[in-house]
This record gives structure tokens, sequence and C-alpha cells, in this order.
């Protein structure tokens, strides 16, 4: 901090202000927080959650146009929330495999108060396909 405080409150603010993270943190932050901040994509992302899937079934899921999907598929994968695999002509879609994604899986499960159905209805963890194990 290069200046002092216009008014001194608390003894612990400054620290406080050193410690704060840069700007650009909360601009990472903030372009995440975009991501669960549409409807569709958030229905996206609940349904990679819990299973890998071809874009064709996961607009059927979703009850949305296969283009709308894939508009959407395109940005959470951009923002490395999900991961596709080409599979001959169809591409499979899940939650990547990273803290942040995590993060979103475990967001939103704690929001819509649902037990994971993995565990209900005994999905194989951690979306790995059978090819996979």
């Amino acid at each position: 901090m290069t200046e002092q405080l216009p008014h001194h409150h608390h003894e612990y603010t400054e620290k406080l202000i050193e410690a704060m993270p840069p700007e650009t943190k909360f601009i990472d932050a903030a372009n995440l927080f975009k991501q669960l901040a549409d409807g569709t994509r958030l229905r996206i992302l609940w349904f990679l959650c819990h299973t890998e899937e071809c874009g064709i079934n996961i607009a059927s899921a979703v009850d949305k146009s296969q283009a709308v999907v894939s508009h959407h598929l395109r940005t959470l994968n951009d923002n490395n929330l999900i991961t596709s695999r080409r599979d001959g002509k169809e591409i499979y879609y899940k939650l990547a495999d990273t803290e942040l994604a995590e993060l979103i899986h475990h967001i939103i499960e704690t929001y819509f108060s649902e037990i994971c159905p993995i565990k209900e209805l005994n999905i194989p963890q951690n979306n790995k396909t059978d090819q996979e194990k």
C-alpha cells in the first residue's frame, strides 16, 4: 500500500490490504462466476459432474438445440471446466479433472442440496469410461 488510509478504524486493516490478492485474481474469479451465471451452462455442468456424455445426448438432456449446447460446451471447454474426446464421429464431454472443476462440482451439489447421484445410481467415480479403466 503506497498511501495511508483516510480513516484509521482498525489496526489490522492495513495488513489486510497488503494481504489482498492482486486485481487480476479477482478478474479471473469474476470470469469463472460468469460461467455459472447462465442457466443452460449450469445445467450442462451439473450433468457433466456426473457422467461423460456425447453432445447430442447433452442437448437432449437439457432440452436445447445442438447449436446452443455446442456454444456452451465450447465456452466451458475454453475455460478448462470440461474436457472432450473424440470417438469416431462422436465427441464426448466430461468435467475436467482439475481443482477448479471439482470446486464447481461441490458448489453445484451444495446449492442444489442433492446427494451426488453417482452414489445412488451406482455410477463409477471420476467419470471414468470403461475404455479409460
